[in-house]
C-alpha cells in the first residue's frame, strides 16, 4: 500500500487546518487493491492521519474527493443540507471531457430525492412520492412470494449437490435472480422490460459507459411506465404515476433508478456478504440471521462509501478546509468501524449508520422490504441446504472493484445432494404488493 503525505500548511487567515484542496498525493480508493482490503485502508488512514477525520482520496484517476471516515463528523455533515448540498451539477462541469469516466453514472445529477438537496422543494416532493410508492408495498404477501421462489430457485440445484470440483456460484444461481425477482413484483415489471432494467443497474454499479448505461435506464423505464400508465397495477410504478405530486415520466423514471439500483444490488450484496459471514464463523457460533445481518450492515454494508455531499463554499469542519463543489464522501463502512463507536455489539441494530443518515437516509419501508428479503433469502437457504460450505478460502473471494459499493463478485459453495423441499405456502396470484 502506498503511503501518501499529508499537507500541511498556513492559509491566508493564519490557520492551522489542513487544507484537503492543496493536498496532492492522495488514497486510491478505484482499485482492485482497496476493494479487497478496505478495512485495512482504512485503519491505515487512521493510523497516518491520526485523529483528522477527513481523508484526501482518489475516487478515480486525477478526480479528488475527501472520505468521511468518523462517525460524528458524517452525522454533522449529512444533517446540514445547507452548508452540504446533495447536487453535484456545479461539480459535474469541472470534470474532465476528454476521457471515459466510468463512475458518472453512480453520482452525476438526476432529478430525484438522493440528487437532490435535503433542504429543497424538490426533494421533498420526490421523496414523499417514493416514500408513500414503497409504503403501500404488501409485505406479507411480499413473504408469501418469497419462500415460493426461494424454493423454486434451491430446488433447481439442490438435488445435482456441489463439490471442490465443480462448486456452484451462489450469487449467479440464487442471490441475484431471487432479490431481481422480488422487485420485479414490487415495481410491476413484466420479465422482457425488467431484465433490460437489471442489465443497466448492473453496468451501473459496475462503472459501465456513462451515455450507454443511461440510455438502456431511460429505454426500460419509460417502457415500464407507458405500460403502467395504459394498465395500472398494485405496485411501485402506478403509485408513482398516480402520486398527488404530479411527477412527470422523467422524474418518475429516475426515482425507479434510484429504487431498482438500490433494490437490486444492494440486497444481493448485503445477502452474499452475510452468508460469506455465516460460512465462516463456526456453526456453533454462528450469530442469529437478524444479528448476522446487523454485523454485516456494520462492518461490510454494500453502498460502503456512497452519501456524497458538495460543500456550497470552501469550509473548515474539524481541523479541516473542504474545497467548495468536490465531492465529501461518507464512508459508512469507516464510520461504523470507528473504534470510538464500534464495540462489537450487534443485537441491536440502533446505532449502525449501514442505511446512511440524514435527509437521504434509506427511507423505512424500503429498509423493512430490504431486510425481510435478505432475512428470508438467507434463512430459506441454510433451512434447506444445513451442510452448505465455502469451496474457496475466504481471503480469495474477489470484490467487485469501485470506490463506492462493496459486494462479492462470486460467491463459491459446496453441499452434498439434497433432496428438494416443497414451500409451505403459495403466493397468492395477483400482485404481490398492495
Amino acid at each position: 500500500m502506498n503511503s501518501p503525505q499529508p499537507t500541511k500548511f498556513q492559509r491566508p487567515d493564519a490557520s492551522s487546518a489542513v487544507d484537503i484542496g492543496a493536498v496532492e498525493e492522495r488514497v486510491p480508493m478505484h482499485t482492485q487493491e482497496f476493494a479487497q482490503n478496505p478495512h485495512g485502508y482504512f485503519q491505515f488512514m487512521r493510523d497516518y492521519y491520526g485523529d483528522l477525520p477527513l481523508i484526501p482520496v482518489w475516487i478515480a484517476e486525477g478526480i479528488p474527493a475527501t472520505l468521511v471516515i468518523k462517525y460524528e463528523t458524517a452525522r454533522r455533515i449529512l444533517h446540514d443540507p445547507a452548508h452540504f448540498s446533495a447536487d453535484p451539477r456545479t461539480w459535474q462541469t469541472k470534470l474532465p471531457t476528454d476521457r471515459r469516466l466510468d463512475f458518472l453514472p453512480m453520482v452525476e445529477w438526476r432529478s430525484n430525492a438522493l440528487r437532490s438537496n435535503g433542504d429543497s422543494p424538490e426533494h421533498k416532493r420526490y421523496r414523499e412520492a417514493t416514500q408513500y410508492a414503497l409504503s403501500k408495498v404488501n409485505q406479507f404477501a411480499l413473504l408469501d412470494q418469497l419462500e415460493y421462489e426461494a424454493h423454486n430457485l434451491i430446488n433447481a440445484f439442490c438435488a445435482e449437490g456441489a463439490t471442490q470440483d465443480q462448486p456452484l456460484d451462489l450469487i449467479q444461481h440464487y442471490v441475484a435472480p431471487l432479490t431481481f425477482t422480488m422487485l420485479n413484483y414490487m415495481v410491476g415489471s413484466p420479465p422482457e422490460i425488467m431484465a433490460r432494467i437489471a442489465k443497466a443497474s448492473a453496468d451501473l454499479f459496475e462503472g459501465q459507459d456513462t451515455v450507454e448505461t443511461n440510455a438502456q435506464f431511460a429505454s426500460a423505464l419509460l417502457d415500464l411506465i407507458t405500460l403502467r400508465r395504459t394498465e395500472p397495477g398494485d405496485d411501485i410504478t402506478t403509485r408513482l404515476i398516480a402520486h398527488e405530486s404530479e411527477l412527470t415520466d422523467e422524474e418518475i423514471a429516475q426515482q425507479l433508478v434510484t429504487c431498482l439500483s438500490a433494490g437490486t444490488q444492494g440486497p444481493a450484496d448485503l445477502a452474499a456478504s452475510t452468508i460469506k459471514l455465516l460460512l465462516t464463523t463456526p456453526v456453533h457460533e454462528r450469530p442469529l440471521t437478524k444479528t448476522a445481518l446487523n454485523q454485516t450492515l456494520a462492518t461490510d454494508p454494500p453502498m460502503a462509501n456512497y452519501q456524497i455531499t458538495y460543500p456550497r463554499q470552501p469550509i473548515a469542519i474539524d481541523g479541516v478546509w473542504l474545497p467548495a463543489d468536490e465531492p465529501v464522501i461518507v464512508s459508512l463502512m469507516a464510520c461504523c468501524t470507528d473504534p470510538m463507536i464500534n464495540n462489537g455489539d450487534y443485537h441491536s441494530d440502533g446505532w449502525h449508520a449501514g442505511f446512511g443518515f440524514g435527509p437521504h437516509e434509506c427511507p423505512n419501508d424500503a429498509k423493512s422490504i430490504s431486510l425481510q428479503i435478505v432475512h428470508g433469502l438467507i434463512d430459506w437457504l441454510f433451512d434447506i441446504l444445513p451442510e452448505i460450505q465455502l469451496a474457496v478460502p475466504a481471503e480469495s473471494l474477489v470484490w467487485r472493484p469501485g470506490p463506492f459499493a462493496h459486494g462479492l463478485l462470486t460467491l463459491p459453495v459446496t453441499f452434498p445432494r439434497t433432496p428438494q423441499m416443497m414451500p409451505t405456502r403459495r403466493p397468492p396470484t395477483s400482485q404481490y404488493s398492495g
